[in-house]
C-alpha cells in the first residue's frame, strides 16, 4: 500500500481523506534493567484497519531502539465521519 501523505497537508485534509488519529502506548523493557518496564505514547494520522504509519513505527523500534518491546496497546479515532461532512448547496434567508 502506497502512502499518499505529504507534510504540507492539513490535519482536516487528511480527515477529509479518511485518516484518523491513532494515539499507541508502547511498554518497553529499559536496555540496562530488562526487569523495569516503561512507557511511550506516540500519535500520528494514520489510516485504519491496517495501520501503516504505525506499522512502519513499529518497525522502526525494533531496528533502532535498544529497549525491546514488551506490548503495544493502540486506539484509533476518526475525527470526521461520511455523515457528519456534507456539502450544502442551498442557502435560507431569515428575514
Amino acid at each position: 500500500m502506497k502512502l499518499e501523505v505529504c507534510m504540507e497537508q492539513s490535519e482536516t485534509e487528511l480527515m477529509l481523506k479518511g485518516y484518523g488519529l491513532t494515539t499507541a502506548e508502547f511498554y518497553y523493557h529499559m536496555p540496562d534493567y530488562i526487569h523495569v518496564l516503561n512507557t511511550f505514547i506516540w500519535q500520528e494520522y494514520d489510516l485504519a484497519p491496517d495501520h501503516p504509519k504505525l506499522f512502519d513505527f513499529i518497525d522502526f523500534w525494533q531496528r533502532e531502539i535498544d529497549g525491546p518491546l514488551h506490548s503495544v496497546r493502540f486506539t484509533h479515532r476518526k475525527m470526521i465521519a461520511p455523515g457528519e461532512w456534507r456539502n450544502m448547496v442551498g442557502e435560507f434567508r431569515v428575514n
